[in-house]
């Protein structure tokens, strides 16, 4: 073999060494666009956590709040409300998980889906398991909670499904206290 061949097959191995590198360099240059718009917008990155007073929420009464799109209901039990949610077999229930991402893990019992020690506030996320739709509250349905009309789910005063087609629990979302009266969701 003589020098001369070396050094073809030398440039020939560059040659495709250089391409294929443009190569992934276009392709780079052609896909991160397409990758980079499905991160959120601005205004959604700024509304992924807020924070929300609830000091003004007299007890027995809701105040609703739009979170990611989605409706999330605070409520302030009654004594009655939490007495009647504290009651509840967890045999009776069609879905025994909590449904917290604040408590990972736990059942369904009253405790785990309030916010706070003695079960006065309650975080839902308003959004029927179902399919979505938004149930109605204020002690609506068969079980005082929240009813969802359009199939037929009814949740009781944790917001439990306890009849109806929904398969779970009303979702809680990521919240936490910052202070005696504000809540921080996400």
């Amino acid at each position: 073999m003589s020098q001369a061949d070396d050094n073809a097959g030398t440039r020939r191995d560059f040659l495709y060494f250089a391409t294929a590198g443009a190569g992934v360099i276009a392709t780079g240059a052609v896909v991160w666009p397409l990758v980079n718009q499905m991160n959120p917008s601005a205004d959604v990155q700024a509304l992924s956590s807020i924070f929300v007073d609830v000091g003004g929420v007299e007890v027995g009464a809701q105040l609703t709040v739009n979170f990611l799109g989605k409706p999330v209901f605070i409520r302030r039990r009654t004594p009655e409300e939490i007495a009647e949610a504290r009651a509840v077999q967890l045999s009776d229930l069609m879905d025994r998980t909590s449904q917290n991402p604040n408590r990972p893990g736990t059942d369904a019992s009253d405790a785990n889906r309030a916010l706070d020690e003695n079960g006065e506030c309650l975080g839902i996320t308003g959004v029927c398991t179902h399919l979505g739709c938004v149930p109605l509250g204020n002690g609506a349905g068969d079980f005082n909670g929240w009813f969802c009309p359009c199939h037929g789910s009814h949740y009781d005063t944790s917001g439990r499904i306890r009849r109806g087609p929904a398969p779970e629990n009303l979702w809680i979302p990521v919240v936490s206290f910052v202070d005696e009266t504000t809540i921080q969701l996400g």
